[in-house]
């Protein structure tokens, strides 16, 4: 129903658009320029997709995730221990999972289909446990005045229907803002050819490496010679005697193929296969074992701090505001938010931290730019307050001398 006639009372009857994920597959939307159908389930098997799955959500779910609890004037948060959604998002979401094995799994379901669904049970008016929906048995309805209704498959066959506050829904990238994008059906060409090249390998090792032929004669052969002689040929170089020298008689030739695995470029399209795959799920190649030979100690240590950066921290700061908009909404909840502890994972060397942080703070006689609470925020700190809220005064450097105070009479030296 429209603003308009909601003003002047008009009854309009509603209307909705549905989205099922499984109405991709019937009209072969996934199927991809190779050849190749591509879906979740078959993109798992390539192994730099569920490298570039697991690295992130390995790195979603290792850090802790608790709810916070602002202090007043701004000085630092604590842990809402007190609130029931803070020991369902940091330990037990359910009877079956950790918090771990729910966001490793939120993201699974996120970096592949664009959407993770979870109902929430809520009791009181409180979120006391986080169920998660298998993504494919969920279809999405939007209605005229923009809200959603969730229709879920059991496993029992029978379906019902979810209003929006019942189920939090975490989008990936979004292009009409209410259905996250199928990551697989995105990258259906990179992961389709990347799939084709594993089988078209697969197929030479099988063959034992062998290259196939022509098997020629000049005699005419009938219908039911040919599948005779084709079932020979087959004898003759499948299994135990595919090494084995091949005999041939009557005048037959056997003309082998000269194109080989290096020839069809197999292991330099597969090389780029591993690239294009991890450039649609954005991580560095490092982080899937994939390297090139001038990488160096250093140059690891800021591709992993990049891929915290750049990877990750999207991810983070997207589950953390859903979080927020659909588990901590109620008036109650004011002050409360959801906070990824991610400093263990950004944090460089130790020397260097502390190294920056002194001259940070004013040492070596240079002017401070930080107070002791801004890098006691920085290590995930609370706030002293006081003096170590102010910009401390530069300390000398090391061998300089103090000023003197001048004599009366005489001209100060330092001026």
């Amino acid at each position: 129903m429209g603003i308009i006639d909601r003003l002047l009372g008009r009854k309009v009857e509603e209307k909705g658009v549905s989205f099922d994920p499984v109405w991709l597959d019937f009209y072969g939307s996934r199927v991809s320029k190779a050849g190749v159908p591509v879906s979740w389930e078959r993109a798992l098997d390539v192994s730099t997709v569920f490298a570039c799955i697991r690295v992130i959500a390995e790195g979603v779910a290792q850090v802790p995730l608790r709810v916070m609890r602002e202090l007043p004037d701004g000085k630092g948060s604590v842990p809402a221990t007190d609130h029931p959604l803070y020991r369902v998002l940091n330990s037990k979401p359910n009877r079956w999972q950790t918090s771990f094995a729910m966001r490793e799994t939120m993201v699974f379901h996120l970096a592949l289909t664009g959407n993770a669904f979870f109902y929430k049970n809520i009791v009181r008016g409180r979120v006391k446990e986080l169920i998660p929906i298998d993504p494919g048995s969920v279809t999405i309805t939007r209605h005229n005045d923009y809200s959603l209704s969730y229709t879920v498959g059991g496993i029992d066959g029978r379906s019902m229907e979810f209003p929006q506050e019942l189920i939090w829904h975490i989008r990936g990238p979004s292009w009409d803002t209410w259905r996250g994008l199928d990551a697989v059906r995105q990258a259906r060409e990179a992961i389709g050819l990347t799939i084709a090249t594993e089988n078209t390998q697969a197929e030479m090792h099988a063959n034992g490496l062998q290259t196939s032929g022509v098997y020629s004669t000049d005699n005419k052969i009938d219908p039911e010679k040919y599948k005779q002689i084709q079932a020979w040929i087959a004898a003759q170089v499948g299994g135990s005697n595919r090494h084995k020298p091949f005999v041939i008689d009557s005048g037959f030739k056997w003309t082998p193929q000269s194109m080989t695995g290096v020839d069809a470029q197999h292991l330099e399209t597969r090389k780029f296969q591993i690239e294009e795959i991890c450039r649609s799920f954005r991580v560095m190649p490092i982080m899937v074992g994939h390297s090139d030979k001038t990488a160096t100690y250093a140059s690891a240590e800021q591709m992993f701090l990049a891929h915290v950066i750049h990877t990750l921290m999207p991810w983070v700061v997207r589950i953390e505001q859903s979080a927020d908009n659909d588990l901590l909404d109620g008036p109650e909840d004011e002050g409360l938010f959801s906070k990824f502890n991610m400093n263990s994972l950004m944090r460089g060397a130790s020397a260097d931290r502390a190294n920056f942080y002194s001259k940070a703070l004013g040492a070596g006689g240079s002017p401070a730019w930080m107070t002791q609470d801004e890098v006691r925020a920085e290590e995930d700190l609370n706030a002293e307050g006081g003096e170590a809220g102010k910009l401390p005064k530069p300390t000398n450097v090391a061998g300089a001398k103090p000023p003197t105070k001048p004599q009366d009479g005489q001209q100060d030296p330092n001026t």
